[in-house]
């Protein structure tokens, strides 16, 4: 549809350039928030594990620029007028459970649910990247830039240490990627 009126010179409405920027604005709220909880859920996790001081520094650090993130949009949406997704209650329980549950089974599970959302919010931050550089804020295409880069180290750290490992990865990987891309469809209406 896009590629259409591009060829045929058919401008956007301004209506629906902002409708789309609140919605992409409420998932990246969301989806911060969510990695939050699951940083926060993989720290409890890790914590029962006396081998764990090296994930748990990773983690910490990937937590500091969730936590980064999310203040970033905290700050952003009131600029635009949109308002947080009403499913946060959810995606703060959801995000806590997953990372909780996957820490729980131990360094190498947590990993791989990083490398999971992570790999799906790569290619979401793309998309969103290319979008806003269309539509001409090259300030938010350079935030969102810097912030898939942080997205894309944390995914390359979970990889390089046994994501992979884990028995059933792709059965594993396929489910969360599945439930992040869940999260964002709603999250952008609701």
């Amino acid at each position: 549809m896009n590629t259409i009126r591009k060829q045929l010179k058919i401008p956007r409405s301004r209506f629906h350039e902002q409708q789309r920027l609140k919605e992409m604005l409420r998932v990246d709220h969301a989806g911060e928030l969510g990695a939050v909880r699951i940083y926060e859920g993989q720290l409890a996790g890790l914590a029962v594990y006396r081998n764990a001081k090296a994930t748990l520094g990773q983690v910490q650090h990937m937590h500091h620029q969730e936590v980064a993130h999310l203040k970033h949009f905290e700050k952003t949406l009131p600029k635009h007028d949109v308002a947080p997704t009403m499913l946060q209650p959810i995606w703060k329980v959801a995000g806590t459970v997953l990372g909780l549950g996957t820490a729980l089974w131990g360094p190498k599970m947590a990993h791989a649910c990083t490398a999971a959302v992570e790999t799906v919010i790569d290619h979401h931050y793309e998309e969103q990247i290319v979008t806003v550089r269309q539509e001409g804020d090259e300030e938010l295409a350079e935030k969102l830039t810097q912030f898939q880069s942080e997205e894309v180290e944390h995914r390359d750290l979970a990889l390089a240490h046994g994501a992979q490992d884990v028995p059933m990865f792709g059965m594993v990987r396929g489910l969360i990627e599945a439930g992040c891309r869940f999260a964002i469809k709603v999250s952008e209406k609701i």
